[in-house]
């Protein structure tokens, strides 16, 4: 049975003026906030959580990696679950990926070590992978292009629960109960995502079959994506390896591994920025590498160095989330009349303010509340960027090959995201090997999120609709 056959006749896309939450769409919409929403609990959970974990299991030089892996599984889950979508349903790649999701819980939350914990976070990714395209794909082939930017809106919006009470509840549970408890407690609201979502995925219209693709193909890009990641482990472990001969050659091996694994994934001219969707999908990953960077470890900011709680640390991740969330809003309003660009390059300059600011808490004498100012601001910028690069990539990839375009989006961004934690993590794992006090790690974290972001702001002029706006592009489709 065809996954798009299942449970009803398959949708076509309503009028835009019917709305996300008519008769027609109700389900889908539901059924993926929910989804996020599962994520983002996860997600900012586990970040507040991390420094007492670090505590109980020990290898602090280890801590970069319970991200960066989680992120490497993810970029192979991505490419895996862009070519089940290609084939025609939604189902298939979405229960997979949520079940692979709940064994990584399992293993996460019983873990005697840190290098188990570290293998549930690799399972997670891997099934964390089917999430984000499925979402991207649904919205496309089930909403006209004018609904798209508010339902990107909405799921931002599902972040704001989790954000609000997720980091502060993590916290809590951690420091007085068992931090364990923050990855078991989420295995019910696995069930209840897939009983509230398959249904409605099931009435999702399949996009025509890419006769052009085979089986030979389609493994190709399989094993490109697994070479990818292996590429960026290399690269990583070069870059936490004390001895600087073997680390050397490590990052010059991933990057020679990568760098060809990376231009087969993605769509042409992604490496040089080509304008349109080649650089947009570059950006991406530019700007989750310059944000995570950091923010994996402001809680270890706040909580390793300055000695707060854990559910005061995650005031600021509950910030940030609120402020994303809130511009997200703001992007989807306007985003149409005055182009993606613009959109994109007040992120990048906002993100740098932000880390700017936020590398003042590094001094005892600045007040604690400086920090969920700093990423305050920095939860603005993302939500003014991040969506508007996902709508130049809806607009530009054909309806055939929507699944492979946001994979390649998705990829990108896990991969930057995996660096980025990764070199952040490298660099604090250096100090403490060298017997430096945890703030110079931090201070040299910080320094190479800036860095790159300052490339970021550089590439965004490479953006179709710097100067004119996204409707062009839609109205095209």
């Amino acid at each position: 049975m065809v996954d798009g056959a299942a449970g009803g006749p398959p949708v076509a896309p309503l009028a835009v003026d019917s709305g996300l939450f008519s008769v027609g769409r109700r389900s889908l919409t539901f059924g993926l906030v929910l989804t996020v929403t599962l994520v983002a609990f996860e997600s900012l959970a586990v970040a507040t959580a991390m420094p007492i974990v670090a505590r109980e299991l020990g290898g602090i030089e280890l801590y970069g990696w319970v991200f960066s892996l989680f992120f490497l599984g993810d970029l192979v889950g991505i490419v895996l679950m862009g070519l089940l979508i290609d084939r025609g349903g939604l189902i298939r790649p979405f229960s997979l990926g949520l079940g692979l999701f709940a064994v990584g819980l399992l293993i996460g939350g019983t873990a005697a070590s840190m290098p188990i914990l570290i293998g549930g976070r690799l399972l997670q990714g891997f099934g964390a992978g089917g999430i984000a395209p499925v979402a991207y794909v649904a919205i496309a082939r089930a909403l006209p292009a004018g609904l798209r930017p508010k339902m990107f809106a909405v799921l931002s919006t599902a972040w704001v629960v989790p954000g609000v009470i997720g980091p502060a509840l993590s916290g809590l549970i951690a420091e007085h109960l068992s931090w364990r408890i923050v990855f078991l407690g989420l295995l019910p609201l696995v069930l209840i995502a897939a009983v509230l979502t398959i249904p409605a995925l099931s009435r999702v219209r399949p996009a025509p079959t890419r006769r052009s693709r085979t089986g030979s193909s389609e493994r190709t890009r399989l094993i490109w994506a697994i070479v990818l990641a292996c590429g960026a482990g290399l690269l990583l472990i070069g870059l936490t390896n004390a001895t600087l001969f073997p680390g050397l050659v490590l990052v010059a091996l991933g990057i020679a591994i990568g760098l060809p694994a990376y231009r087969a994934l993605t769509p042409a001219g992604t490496l040089s920025a080509r304008r349109g969707l080649p650089a947009a999908t570059l950006i991406r990953g530019v700007l989750t590498f310059a944000f995570f960077s950091v923010d994996a470890y402001v809680p270890l900011l706040l909580i390793g160095w300055r000695g707060i709680d854990a559910s005061t640390a995650g005031i600021a991740l509950t910030v940030a989330t609120v402020s994303w969330t809130g511009a997200a809003w703001i992007q989807a309003r306007y985003v149409i009349r005055l182009g993606a660009g613009r959109f994109v390059t007040a992120c990048f300059a906002i993100l740098l303010v932000a880390i700017a600011i936020l590398a003042l808490v590094l001094s005892p004498t600045v007040p604690i509340i400086v920090a969920s100012i700093a990423w305050g601001i920095a939860g603005i910028g993302m939500g003014l960027g991040y969506a508007p690069l996902a709508l130049i990539v809806l607009a530009e990839a054909p309806p055939e090959g929507q699944g492979q375009a946001t994979a390649a989006l998705q990829l990108s961004d896990v991969l930057g995201t995996a660096l980025g934690t990764g070199t952040g993590g490298a660099v604090i794992a250096f100090a403490a090997g060298t017997a430096q006090p945890v703030w110079v790690g931090l201070a040299g974290a910080f320094v190479v999120g800036a860095l790159v972001g300052l490339v970021g702001l550089g590439l965004t002029g490479r953006l179709r609709g710097q100067a004119a706006p996204i409707r062009t592009a839609l109205e095209a489709r």
